[in-house]
This record gives C-alpha cells, structure tokens and sequence, in this order.
C-alpha cells in the first residue's frame, strides 16, 4: 500500500465533508485540494476561515499519521496558527500542501501552504503530538 492509499484508506469525516481530496503524499509532502464551495464561504463569497483551517489540519493530520512511530495509537493537534494572505472565491479550487518543519518522537510540526489560482491563501503551522 503506498503511503497516498494508506490516507484514503482512513478518511477522516469532516475532511470527507467538506469535499478535501488527497493527491500526494511522501514522507515530507503531502498535498490535497478542495473545491471552494459556496456553503464554505462568507457572505462575499470568498473562503470561510474556517474552511481553511479545517484544510490545513486535515492535511497535517495525514502527514502526521503516515510518519508515526510503529508505536503510536495516533495523533491530536495541538497548536495551530494561521496567517491569512489572501482570498479563494468560490468555484476555484484551493491546493493544501503539506511540509514537515519537525518530526520528533513526541511531536510533529507542519506548516501548510494552501494556493488558489496561484495565490497564495494561508499558511498554517500546527503541532501535533503522538499519542
């Protein structure tokens, strides 16, 4: 199984909810889209926060997961920080890629670029911590 099936094996439900699609995923990269929805959007019609960040820790989740310790049960976020940049407007599709800044034994720490119509949208970092 390789480590893209071995994310679609697991989908997480509100990844699955809000329409996040996995395409890549490497030990240090894992890369997923989504479809900006009008029901993930604000009253303007651009991407809601929370839409974003709700990407971003799928994304970072899944990175996590495929680098876990044989040892682990799974993973949690811990911290996350999102600087917003700029708009997606609904109907564009936004790129959420992942890359590790640390993968330790008892955390994991990713920041995420996520990209519309090669703009950038956010960048998130988050912790995650190895359960």
């Amino acid at each position: 199984m390789t480590l893209l099936e071995k994310i679609q094996s697991r989908p997480m439900p509100l990844a699955v909810l809000i329409g996040v699609t996995f395409v890549a995923a490497e030990k240090d990269r894992v890369a997923a889209t989504m479809v900006v929805r009008d029901d993930l959007c604000t009253v303007g019609g651009s991407i809601h926060g929370g839409a974003v960040m709700a990407l971003a820790d799928s994304v970072g989740a899944a990175a996590t997961v495929i680098n876990l310790p044989p040892d682990a049960k799974g993973t949690t976020t811990i911290e996350s920080k999102t600087n917003f940049i700029g708009a997606a407007k609904a109907g564009s599709t936004v790129t959420a890629t992942a890359t590790p800044v640390h993968i330790g034994r008892r955390t994991q720490v990713w920041q995420t670029r996520l990209e519309a119509e090669e703009r950038l949208v956010a960048v998130v970092t988050q912790t995650q911590m190895v359960l």
